[in-house]
């Protein structure tokens, strides 16, 4: 078995080790998302994609050129004649069938098993994330249950509380509220009453001065036409003198 072959099988029993840790049922998603969480991983995780690329085409190669081999060795027909002649070429190329046919299996498989590890360890972190939000929702569930018995049970005992008071000082209460309110609503109407005089006194003072403004009109009117008549005179007597 050649180098390349060699690191195919280490990988494939090293992929068939991982999935079976991986699948232990006594080891939680929640402890694996610790594991995948440590410095080392992180780091790691940089560079996991093009890693994981890598090895998937050199997988993919490996595959196409066993299965080249594969139907090359088969397509060649020994007769049993010349299998009786030469019986050391036929078991030679059956070898080689059988060879080919291992390394397809091989390739095959752990292309198979790379990407049902990646597909694992991605469903490992997402169940992980998921009994985490469940526990936090879990725990809001429950912190507002709690919460809301006790809101109830205070509840209850103000209602309690109130009931053995009597309902003579609710009366009281109400009744003193609505002469509270009936004094603020007589303020409000007494403020109103004041407002409106003072803008009816505003708009009195307002008529008293647009009528001043139209008599001193008048006035000027007249002042300015006999000033014009005197005007006229003036400069009748003055035409008079220079004749």
């Amino acid at each position: 078995m050649t180098f390349q072959w060699m690191a195919v099988v280490t990988v494939l029993y090293g992929e068939i080790g991982v999935l079976l840790v991986l699948c232990l049922p006594f080891i939680s998603p929640l402890r694996w998302q610790k594991i995948f969480t440590i410095s080392l991983w992180s780091k790691m995780a940089v560079f996991w994609n093009k890693i994981f690329l890598t090895i998937i085409v050199l997988l993919i190669v490996l595959f196409l050129d066993a299965f080249r081999e594969v139907r090359k060795y088969s397509s060649v027909h020994v007769n049993e004649k010349a299998a009786n002649v030469n019986a050391n070429a036929f078991d030679h190329i059956q070898m080689k069938l059988f060879r080919s046919q291992r390394n397809l299996y091989l390739s095959g498989f752990c292309l198979f098993l790379w990407l049902v590890l990646r597909r694992t360890v991605t469903l490992l972190t997402q169940l992980a994330k998921g009994m985490t939000s469940h526990a936090a929702l879990e725990t809001q569930v429950n912190d507002a249950t709690e919460a809301a018995k006790k809101y109830m049970a205070e509840n209850e005992k103000l209602r309690e509380t109130l009931g053995e008071k009597g309902s003579s000082k609710r009366r009281e209460s109400a009744e003193a509220t609505n002469e509270k309110l009936k004094k603020e609503v007589e303020h409000l109407k007494a403020e109103l009453q004041k407002t409106s005089d003072a803008l009816q006194k505003a708009n009195n003072e307002v008529s008293a001065v647009k009528k001043q403004s139209e008599g001193l009109r008048r006035e000027y009117d007249n002042l300015m036409k006999e000033y014009e008549q005197l005007q006229d005179s003036l400069n009748k007597a003055e035409d008079k003198k220079e004749l």
